[in-house]
């Protein structure tokens, strides 16, 4: 017996899940991702001489409406009203690697998995769009869910470390200007 796919229907087409007869849970989600930029990128993140102005918050907001609209998005998707969406960033000196990481809660009767993936994803070409002017050559991913809670099938937890674990918060990793 093979198991039936839930975003298909009996006959094979695309279709959205039914949730209504689901219970509504706290679901919360936690994503990641890596900017990877050149060597021209990385020192000027880290002296903070960024061409475009201010880079985390503008990355930080778009990774937010970002997870707002996922249902926009990805057409399967369910539209949510989120509680909270976290978003930092942390820099990892020894690797020269930016790690974005993204949490999401709501309190629904689907999960927040997609919510959390977006919303990494969208601060990480925020991030490529405002440093792009140095270096076109920075490169994007990988991108991975890291845990959720909630829901039917329970907790989930990645079994590798989690690379924003290795990385500095932006707070502490880059000396500000003129020592602010």
């Amino acid at each position: 017996m093979t198991e039936q796919l839930s975003h298909l229907s009996e006959k094979g087409a695309a279709r959205m899940v039914d949730v209504s007869g689901k219970k509504t849970s706290m679901r919360e989600a936690v994503a990641e991702g890596l900017l990877l930029p050149t060597d021209k990128v990385w020192e000027a993140i880290c002296k903070r001489n960024l061409p475009k102005g201010e880079l985390w918050n503008t990355a930080r907001v778009a990774g937010i409406l970002a997870a707002k609209r996922t249902d926009e998005l990805i057409p399967m998707c369910h539209s949510l009203q989120l509680s909270s969406v976290h978003i930092e960033f942390g820099l990892d000196n020894v690797q020269k690697r930016v790690v974005v990481k993204s949490a999401v809660a709501a309190f629904a009767a689907t999960g927040v998995e997609m919510e959390a993936l977006t919303a990494t994803s969208v601060a990480l070409l925020t991030l490529y769009d405002m440093l792009k002017a140095l270096d076109k050559g920075i490169q994007i991913g990988p991108i991975r869910l890291v845990k959720k809670s909630g829901g039917k099938s329970g907790p989930w937890l990645i079994k590798e470390d989690c690379w924003f674990d290795g990385s500095r918060p932006v707070e502490e990793a880059a000396p500000r200007p003129n020592g602010q």
